[in-house]
């Protein structure tokens, strides 16, 4: 059954931060993309200590989008756009760094105060060859501005893209499909079958696929076109991504993302001669590069 509507299994890469883990499907070896997605991290759940919280501190990107939803707890944004936002759950954080963007995240004082909760996905979406160099840009959506879909005792939070008839306001580069999904017990939800790559993501909880049972932090990749149904016996919470393919591939290096190998290396050379553009107020504690990255794709 599942060679009918599965192509690939993707497995996580589990890394511990202290305090919090973060399990990583996106990019790995048997596959970097999916649509536009290449790099898919879900981060906790956890509650840390009070008086910590997470301190990410500034790092560059270029060529692609950072999207952020949470689930619980907060995050304080911080780029060299001199944009300053918090983001909590249920709201999107889009930011584009095209040509080149430097941001910062980290937990909020009151959040730390109480003891920060953390849960979200954090994803990267590649952008079209034609405006990878495009002017870095940053767009926040709170959660009323998403469109919910309610179906069958599903609720769907659609955070970009056009899904079973309704469309998020987040914007996209390339075409693009995601969406949060609650499944209450005995629910059911068709997945919409528009976007030319999808993939499905059991966050947390007891899901199925057409009958095969889910596990969670796993990356379902669809067949192109096969219709499959999601439903729970008790609950669940399960991410919808994926969008056009693209035709040409992209290479990944560290927080550097371009279609083309050479780019990569000048990004490298600029940020080691501080060529990137700062943060205002939070301008010390850059994060140097790297001998050996986490994040690589596998050409």
């Amino acid at each position: 059954m599942q060679d009918s509507f599965i192509e690939q299994v993707l497995e996580p890469v589990t890394h511990d931060l202290g305090g919090f883990k973060v399990h990583r499907v996106l990019p790995a070896r048997e596959r970097t993309m999916v649509g536009p997605f290449l790099f898919f991290d879900q981060m906790g759940p956890a509650v840390l200590p009070t008086g910590e919280g997470i301190d990410v501190r500034p790092h560059p990107h270029i060529n692609l989008s950072t999207v952020t939803y949470l689930f619980a707890g907060a995050i304080d944004h911080r780029d060299s756009l001199g944009t300053r936002q918090r983001i909590e759950p249920g709201a999107v954080n889009l930011m584009t760094a095209g040509r080149g963007i430097v941001h910062s995240e980290r937990s909020p004082g009151d959040e730390r105060a109480a003891g920060p909760a953390l849960s979200g996905i954090q994803t990267w979406l590649a952008l079209p060859d034609a405006v990878e160099e495009t002017d870095p840009d940053f767009q926040h959506v709170p959660a009323a501005d998403l469109p919910v879909i309610e179906q069958d005792g599903a609720t769907a939070r659609i955070i970009m893209g056009q899904l079973w008839g309704a469309r998020a306001p987040t914007t996209t580069h390339a075409g693009t499909v995601y969406a949060a999904i609650d499944l209450a017990p005995g629910s059911a939800l068709p997945v919409d079958d528009s976007a030319d790559e999808r993939a499905v993501y059991l966050h947390d909880g007891d899901a199925t696929l057409e009958g095969m049972r889910l596990e969670p932090t796993r990356l379902y990749v669809l067949r192109p076109g096969v219709r499959a149904t999601l439903r729970s016996a008790t609950g669940a919470r399960v991410m919808l991504c994926g969008g056009d393919a693209f035709a040409t591939p992209r290479h990944v290096w560290w927080n550097f993302v371009s279609s083309r190998p050479d780019r990569i290396e000048q990004a490298k050379r600029d940020w080691r001669a501080g060529a990137f553009p700062l943060v205002p107020d939070d301008q010390l504690e850059a994060i140097p590069l790297p001998d050996r990255p986490l994040t690589v794709s596998y050409p």
